[in-house]
């Protein structure tokens, strides 16, 4: 699954949005009906999972902590006790938590960002401010592929 777009929406008065329709088609075409929300760990956003990237993420970061160890079992918990799992209704609309929707200054205008196997949910005014200067980000892109062109 690959998501891409940056696309405008609205919620309602219910908390409910629709899924962008580019990405609904994606997620039906994968049966992929299921999603679990969670807010991002670095920005002010959300981030819907497909059920089966999800699923993935979690084994993936179970495999490299221990059950064990009561640190490292402290981060697995909070990773995992922040997500939820939602589910498309028939319009394929989700309804966002108001917590979730709180904890990331979301009140009704959203960008839904394609971000490779995620779908990331982000107040307007909130993703401006996140986005590197277009001198600054073609500057940051030359640099890391030159530095892999060299190391190839």
């Amino acid at each position: 699954m690959l998501f891409l777009g940056n696309i405008e929406a609205k919620i309602d008065t219910k908390g409910r949005v629709f899924v962008p329709a580019a990405f609904r088609k994606i997620l039906q075409s994968s049966s992929q009906n299921t999603l679990i929300l969670r807010k991002d760990i670095f920005q002010d956003c959300l981030v819907l999972y497909p059920s089966d990237v999800w699923e993935e993420e979690v084994s993936k970061l179970r495999s490299r902590l221990s059950r064990w160890n009561k640190t490292e079992q402290s981060l697995f918990r909070q990773f995992v006790v922040d997500a939820e799992r939602l589910e498309m209704d028939a319009n394929g609309r989700i309804l966002l938590p108001k917590r979730y929707c709180q904890m990331t200054n979301i009140v009704s205008d959203v960008r839904f960002l394609g971000v490779d196997n995620t779908i990331e949910i982000w107040a307007n005014e909130m993703l401006e401010k996140t986005l590197v200067p277009a001198d600054d980000f073609s500057a940051r892109i030359q640099t890391l592929m030159d530095n892999d062109f060299q190391n190839d």
